[in-house]
């Protein structure tokens, strides 16, 4: 009888040696799901929990209903970060890690209305201004793109490399095409590569170019509310308008060029007298003498100062002399504009022709100019 009762003793403890062993748990779990700002669940998104402590992270991924889990987390305290496609959506700091399971929700729209009410707004005016910032953003990149296109255009103008500009400014333009000042700059471009093609062709169709491009700029400015808000609006569309006009001059487009010089001075009459200069010249080289002299009276009324309006008022004055034997007769005034350029302007670069000029018609050509005048004695 005691033989059998130690074989079943030892038969018991045999089956108790064999179970396994109790493990003490050591790590938790965590789960939870993603929500955007419209309640949506956020599919393919990153949420990482990182340990601020031994800076070990778990990065876990949420399925297409937003649910992220995880198990075998060493419990302790860890930053979470919420992450679609490389952009940080949301971060909580201090989120505790147990034994047990912690069930951790990220969801945006309640995110943004908890933040709304700490700053007295509302969702929507928070979300208006998360979009007004980001624009902000994007449009300061956008500018410093095109500021370094500009730059880049510029240097190679200023070394008359005109078709590496024109290549910078058109990549610049397709970046951004609602840009007058790229518009206007490539039409500079195209404006002053002219001249140096040798085919009659192309010279024309650069012409052509700068033309459109420079109304292309010009449309874009008037038709912007925030140009109109610039102080300096008028006089940057005046010069727009005048550098179109010298393209039609170039092209031989008198009238053209006369009504685009127009435009200039009605936006900018501080500068009239330079536009309407540029009229004069137009015509002087059209051979419309009347016309021209009208011009340079106009320039003469608004800045008396300028010595070569009354230069070439003379010069078109002198086109409508007569001979009366081998004598040339000009027209009342013509001294007097000579005379008074040499005033203005006693060593300037059209002095002699000036003199020439004042001999040609039989006229004194006054040598005092420029000179001191002796003081008067007492």
């Amino acid at each position: 009888m005691r033989k059998y009762f130690i074989l079943s003793l030892l038969l018991v403890l045999a089956v108790g040696l064999s179970a396994p062993l109790a493990v003490a748990q050591t790590t938790g779990s965590v789960k939870g799901v993603c929500r955007d700002a419209d309640g949506k669940p956020i599919a393919g998104a990153e949420v990482d929990w990182v340990s601020p402590e031994t800076g070990h992270k778990y990065t876990l991924k949420t399925n297409n209903k937003g649910e992220y889990f995880s198990l075998g987390i060493v419990p302790g305290k860890y930053n979470i970060f919420l992450r679609k496609d490389g952009q940080e959506l949301f971060h909580l700091n201090g989120v505790p890690v147990s034994l047990e399971e912690t069930d951790q929700d990220v969801d945006l729209k309640k995110e943004k209305a908890t933040q709304a009410a700490a700053q007295g707004m509302t969702p929507e005016q928070i979300k208006a201004k998360e979009e007004a910032a980001a624009k902000a953003a994007a449009e300061n990149k956008t500018v410093g793109s095109l500021n370094e296109k500009l730059n880049a255009a510029k240097v190679a103008s200023d070394a008359g490399d005109y078709e590496t500009a024109i290549a910078t400014l058109t990549a610049a333009n397709q970046i951004d095409a609602t840009r007058d000042l790229i518009w206007f700059k490539l039409a500079d471009a195209y404006r002053l590569s002219a001249p140096k093609q040798t085919d009659p062709a192309e010279k024309q169709k650069r012409y052509e170019m700068a033309a459109e491009d420079y109304q292309k700029a010009i449309d874009l400015r008037t038709a912007s509310e925030a140009a109109q808000k610039e102080a300096d609006n008028s006089a940057k569309v005046a010069a727009y308008y005048n550098n179109l006009a010298d393209v039609y001059a170039k092209s031989n487009k008198v009238d053209d060029a006369v009504a685009n010089y127009t435009k200039a001075v009605q936006l900018d009459p501080k500068n009239a007298a330079g536009y309407l200069f540029n009229v004069g010249a137009v015509l002087t080289n059209a051979g419309r003498v009347d016309d021209a002299i009208a011009a340079f009276d106009k320039v003469i009324a608004a800045d008396p100062t300028k010595a070569a309006a009354y230069y070439w008022k003379g010069v078109n004055l002198i086109g409508k002399a007569t001979l009366k034997g081998d004598k040339m007769i000009a027209p009342a005034g013509t001294a007097e504009a000579f005379q008074k350029y040499l005033e203005l302007e006693p060593d300037g670069k059209l002095a002699q022709p000036a003199k020439d000029m004042l001999a040609s018609i039989g006229a004194t050509v006054e040598t005092g100019y420029g000179k001191k005048k002796p003081a008067k004695k007492d």
